[in-house]
């Protein structure tokens, strides 16, 4: 990771030079969390504000925007002076919203691509009572049911949706039809929904689940992340154990400025972000999130485009949008 971040600073300081980040920044910068308080999003958001300002010089605020499923708060960062001091806290959403509902989603490349954060590690879960061991039980349990198991969402073209009918489509089933999605509204509805016995599994945000995991009432049997949790390190990945879609899924977070952000800015931010990599501070938050820290890892830029083809290419396969 150091020599990654190492070659990105050198790079930006070879094209900008030093003289031009003088100035940036004076003033604060507002970091745009485009969901509510309390979610996965506002903790990433609040953690990086925490950790950076102390290598950027000036306070990093915080401003939460939800609405339209993220995209309001993309929208308005978009819409904003391409200046540096309006931010995106960017979550998976950037990508899967627009290639889902491209005709109103903010397009996936509006964007000046600072860098990946973390990953968010989603995991399929069942509860602790339940006879299934692996994902290859769980999978020959929905397919001997002919549609009847459950599995608890907050939407079918959501993250949380996508999990589960990636694995399904990977193992030949109707993603669609295989197993019945039963729709909840946030991720500690949907562990209730698991624990009360209302749906058979689910494939959601960590974070909502390792409390359960680690009380014995649920069992994780698989990852989506790019590797397996500290927290749960006997828990296969998808990718892993060979799927090819559901090995790609997973919950992230990046930051984001508006299109054509100023190289001195791209610079100065190319930095900071050298410095927080490494920080005791935002490692241990992440920890504490079942967040996996992902700052110098990939070219954000790919891997955005490479999320957005993804669930593009889902959402054409499975039928929510016209090939």
């Amino acid at each position: 990771m150091k020599k990654i971040l190492g070659t990105v600073a050198a790079v930006a300081m070879l094209s900008t030079g030093p003289a031009l980040a003088q100035n940036y920044p004076d003033q604060a910068v507002t970091l745009v969390v485009p969901y509510g308080p309390g979610g996965a999003s506002d903790l990433a958001g609040r953690a990086l504000a925490d950790t950076a300002q102390a290598y950027l010089g000036q306070p990093v605020t915080v401003m939460n925007k939800p609405g339209a499923g993220g995209m309001s708060g993309a929208r308005a960062v978009t819409e904003a002076d391409a200046d540096g001091y309006t931010l995106l806290l960017a979550r998976v959403g950037m990508a899967l919203s627009p290639a889902v509902t491209p005709d109103s989603a903010v397009a996936w490349d509006s964007y000046t691509f600072l860098g990946a954060l973390e990953a968010t590690p989603m995991i399929l879960a069942v509860r602790g009572d339940s006879p299934y061991e692996t994902p290859v039980d769980l999978v020959d349990a929905i397919k001997e049911s002919n549609g009847r198991m459950t599995y608890a969402a907050s939407g079918a073209t959501a993250i949380d949706g996508f999990t589960t009918q990636a694995l399904l489509a990977d193992n030949d089933l109707d993603p669609l039809t295989a197993a019945t999605l039963i729709p909840y509204k946030g991720g500690g509805a949907l562990a209730t929904a698991l624990l009360g016995g209302h749906v058979d599994f689910v494939a959601m945000a960590a974070a909502s689940l390792m409390p359960h995991i680690q009380s014995g009432d649920m069992k994780a049997l698989m990852v989506f992340a790019p590797g397996r949790m500290d927290t749960l390190p006997d828990v296969p990945t998808a990718a892993e154990l060979g799927y090819e879609k559901a090995g790609q899924v997973a919950g992230w977070s990046a930051l984001y400025a508006p299109k054509d952000l100023p190289e001195d800015v791209v610079a100065k931010w190319h930095d900071v972000l050298g410095h927080v990599a490494t920080d005791e501070k935002w490692l241990e938050l992440a920890k504490r999130r079942g967040s996996i820290s992902t700052i110098g890892s990939v070219d954000m830029n790919d891997y955005a485009k490479s999320q957005f083809e993804l669930f593009n290419g889902m959402a054409k396969d499975f039928g929510y949008i016209p090939n």
